[in-house]
This record gives C-alpha cells, sequence and structure tokens, in this order.
C-alpha cells in the first residue's frame, strides 16, 4: 500500500518467500489480479493478511485474484467483491498431476458479484488440503454457488455463513472427495442448498477416472434455512448428513438425482446416509424426497431423524425410499427466540444414533451418546461453555435491530458483542436480569456473545439478519 515498501500486491507475489507475511493497508485494491506458483513450506507458509483493524476490500476485476499452482498459503481477513467472473479463483493451471494444495482461507466476507450467470463468489479447481473457515457469503450470481469445489480434495468448510445465493452454497462436483462440511449456517442458500455432486465435463474430472461425482463427504451440524431443497445428492456416493437443522425448505427437503449418466463408468447416486435431522416443514412441500431417473434410491439409509410439519397436526411423516428406521413425528421445540438450541423438554435430546467418532455440534460442543437430534447437543460431553449455569436467553437469534439478553436473576454480568476476528464492537456492564444491545448498524453476518459473571462465561454464535 501507500507510504509502504510494495505498493501492489503483485509486487509483493514476485519476491515472497515461505515464511513471508504480505500485509494489505490499502482500504481499496484493485481486482484482476493473477499469480502462480507462489508457495510457501509446510513449515513455513506464506501470509496474505489484511492490516490489524483495517477493512480491506479487493473490488471488481474479472476475479479478484486468481491463485494457480500455489501450496501452503493463509488468506485472512479480506472482503471481495464486484467482480464480473468469480470472486476468488483458486486452480491448478489444469495440471492435474500437481493439485495446488494447503490453502487456508480465514475471516474473510465474499458478497455482492457483479455477475448473473454460472459464477461463483469461490471457486476452487483442483484444490487438496484446505480449509475455509468463519468466512461469510452474501449476494451470489443468480446462476452460481459460494462455495463451487470440481476436483477437490481433502478439505473442511466449517463456521461460515451464506445468505442469499443463487443455485447453492456450497457444490462439490467432478470427482470431489473427502470433503467436511461442518457448523455453517444457511439461510435462503439457493435452489440447492447444498448440491453434493452435479454434472461436470468429463475432461475436468480429477482424477480422470472417477466413478462418481462425489463422494465421502461428511454434512455436520449445520442449519439450513429456506432454499428450494436443502441437499441434493446428485451423482454422489458414501456421503452422511447428520445432525443438521433443516428449517422451512421451500419445494423438497433432499433431491436424489443422477445429472451425470454413463453406466459403462459412473456409478448411480446412492449409498447415501442422512440421519439425527431436525426437518421442520411447512405447507410449501408436498413431496420430501425428489427422486429423479437414473439413481439407486434404495440404497439410502434414514435413521433417527425428527419430522416436524407447523401447518398440519396430523401429519403422519415423510415419504422416504431406502431404509428408514426410528423416525420421530414431533415438535422439535427450540428455545425461545432460537431456531437451533433446543428446549428443556425437546424429544430430540438423547435421542439420535451414536457416531463413532468425536462430532461437534454447532457451538463446537462434542455430541454425547446418544447424541442428541439436530444442529445442537443440548447434553454436550464438554463442558467449556457453562451457558446452563448461568441460566441466560438470548433473543431473538438471528438478531434484527435489537438484542435482548434475558436472566433468571440479577447480578453482576459483563457482555461482550465481538465480530469474527475478534474485536470487541459493543459492551455492557449490568446488574439487571434483562438488557437490550443496539445492533442495527452491524452488518449481516455472523457474531459471537460473551458473556462473563465471577468465574462462569458463555460464548454463543449471534447472526445479524439484516
Amino acid at each position: 500500500g501507500a507510504n509502504h515498501p510494495y505498493k501492489v500486491l503483485n509486487e509483493a507475489f514476485m519476491i515472497a518467500a515461505p515464511g513471508d507475511s504480505i500485509i494489505c493497508h490499502d482500504l481499496i485494491i484493485q481486482g484482476g489480479i493473477s499469480v502462480s506458483n507462489l508457495s510457501g513450506t509446510s513449515d513455513q507458509w506464506i501470509y496474505i493478511l489484511a492490516a490489524s483493524g483495517k477493512k480491506v476490500t479487493i473490488q471488481g476485476g474479472t476475479n479478484s485474484i486468481q491463485f494457480s499452482d500455489c501450496a501452503y498459503l493463509y488468506i485472512e481477513g479480506f472482503t471481495i467483491q464486484g467482480q464480473t467472473g468469480n470472486g476468488m479463483n483458486i486452480d491448478d493451471a489444469g495440471s492435474f498431476s500437481s493439485p495446488t494444495h494447503h490453502i487456508v482461507i480465514s475471516d474473510c466476507t465474499f458478497q455482492n458479484i457483479n455477475a448473473t450467470g454460472n459464477n461463483d463468489l469461490l471457486k476452487l479447481s483442483g484444490l487438496d488440503y484446505f480449509e475455509i473457515k468463519s468466512c461469510i457469503f452474501l449476494n451470489g450470481a443468480t446462476g452460481g454457488s459460494g462455495i463451487d469445489m470440481v476436483g477437490c480434495h481433502n478439505g473442511v468448510i466449517s463456521d461460515n455463513y451464506f445468505s442469499n445465493m443463487g443455485s447453492n452454497s456450497i457444490q462439490a462436483k467432478g470427482g470431489t472427495s473427502d470433503i467436511q462440511i461442518l457448523r455453517n449456517r444457511f439461510e435462503n442458500g439457493g435452489a440447492r442448498a447444498l448440491n453434493l455432486g452435479g454434472s461436470t465435463g468429463l475432461s475436468f474430472f480429477r482424477p480422470q477416472n472417477a466413478t462418481s461425482e462425489a463422494k465421502n463427504i461428511q454434512v455436520i451440524a449445520n442449519v439450513i434455512k429456506g432454499s428450494e431443497a436443502a441437499i441434493a445428492f446428485v451423482g454422489c456416493r458414501d456421503v452422511m448428513v447428520s445432525n443438521n437443522t433443516i428449517l422451512f425448505p421451500k419445494k423438497w427437503v433432499i433431491r436424489i438425482l443422477q445429472e451425470t449418466v454413463d453406466v459403462s463408468r459412473f456409478l448411480p447416486c446412492g449409498n447415501n446416509f442422512f440421519y439425527n435431522n431436525i426437518v421442520v416443514l411447512n405447507n410449501d412441500v408436498n413431496i420430501e424426497a425428489n427422486i429423479g431417473p437414473d439413481t439407486a434410491p434404495a440404497t439410502f439409509t434414514f435413521t433417527k431423524n425428527l419430522w416436524y410439519k407447523t401447518t398440519n397436526s396430523g401429519w403422519q411423516g415423510p415419504n422416504l425410499p431406502g431404509t428408514v428406521s426410528g423416525q420421530i413425528i414431533k415438535n422439535p421445540k427450540f428455545e425461545l427466540g432460537s431456531d437451533v438450541i433446543l428446549a428443556d423438554d425437546s424429544p430430540a435430546i438423547g435421542a439420535g444414533q451414536p457416531y463413532s467418532f468425536p462430532a461437534e455440534d454447532i457451538f463446537g460442543h462434542v455430541f454425547s451418546t446418544p447424541p442428541s437430534i439436530g444442529a445442537h447437543e443440548a447434553n454436550p460431553k464438554d463442558t467449556n461453555v457453562v451457558d446452563q449455569n448461568l441460566n441466560v436467553i438470548i433473543y431473538l437469534n438471528p438478531m434484527e435491530d435489537i438484542l435482548h439478553v434475558y436472566f433468571f436473576e440479577s447480578g453482576p454480568r459483563n457482555i461482550y458483542i465481538s465480530d469474527i476476528n475478534g474485536k470487541t464492537i459493543r459492551s455492557s456492564l449490568i446488574h439487571e436480569n434483562h438488557c437490550t444491545m443496539d445492533v442495527n448498524d452491524l452488518m449481516p453476518g455472523m457474531y459471537l456473545i460473551s458473556i462473563i459473571q465471577n468465574s462462569k462465561q458463555v460464548v454463543k454464535k449471534l447472526i445479524k439478519q439484516k
């Protein structure tokens, strides 16, 4: 930036070596940047950071930055907006034998793309060993995705917020495998909030001999609100969708489709699992599972899901294919002001199928054995957050203009609201059992509220809706 050794990013990219940090001070950076072969090492990553305390926006360009054949990069703190192609593009430059690898993107905002077609806020092609965490995705292209993966492997997408997407919030296709989608929140996340599979030209598959669009994907502890369909299984195999809270999809809960059809090569969409999920519907949904041709719906397994139709007290439950067991048809009963936290008398508590590995709920607590159903574990194994001891209700969450914090008894408490970077943006010391906090001016996205009383602390996620 101005008054710093390198005026523009490309100058720093050209000489950056393993272990370097590139710190950006300009408030506005013009997009349309390309960089190839920028690589740290396993013990000396290259960090690309917005300067502390500054909101650095990469504005416009076909892409903000296109990273090709790169490795060991950590990207943090930027707002990416106004691109006419993809918001950011990370790829292997078509060199399928040498994928881009070990990339972390943290605390970035991808928003307001200036495109309407098949353009994505974050496009990933041939990327292995990556993490997308604590990011915000807003206002995607009509025909695009928030995150689009083509032939990507061994990645984690966690603790992000998606709102107002086009076709999808997250798409995984073209041989994508071994992906975890954890603890995210999706609101009006597109026609298919999670498109697990898709349709890919054969020349773009990684590996070239892949027999499915996607496989070995875990979708755990997400909240999915709205969208035509919450989950689309599209030419995928061995996908596990568990402990999610799915609220008011507009047309279907799930879709089972096969868009890449070649029986001599591709296996049909099947052998997928849907368990421990809460699904809340209204009359928008008449068909819970939309099943297309060339699929294997009989190989699906549905276990210990809780279903509730708010508009029909006599509803007998969904019509599902495959093996179905342990269904609960009841009101899940959320806490006042929450669409994910279970009330004490919820039938979802302790009613799920146990995990064979330690899985976390949307607040980062380990699910018990047996677990609660849905994205919130009412009786977590760990006790880092002791909100039950502080007896607090936070209302409304998602928040709009005013946030109410209620306690069951009076006493001195410190309350802090911070952004996802940890910066405190509201604080209050109260003695009463109720306080209000004006949040009207906060930008949409994810925040944290911390409540400290004596030696006890509560930390909860907040979502600003508009």
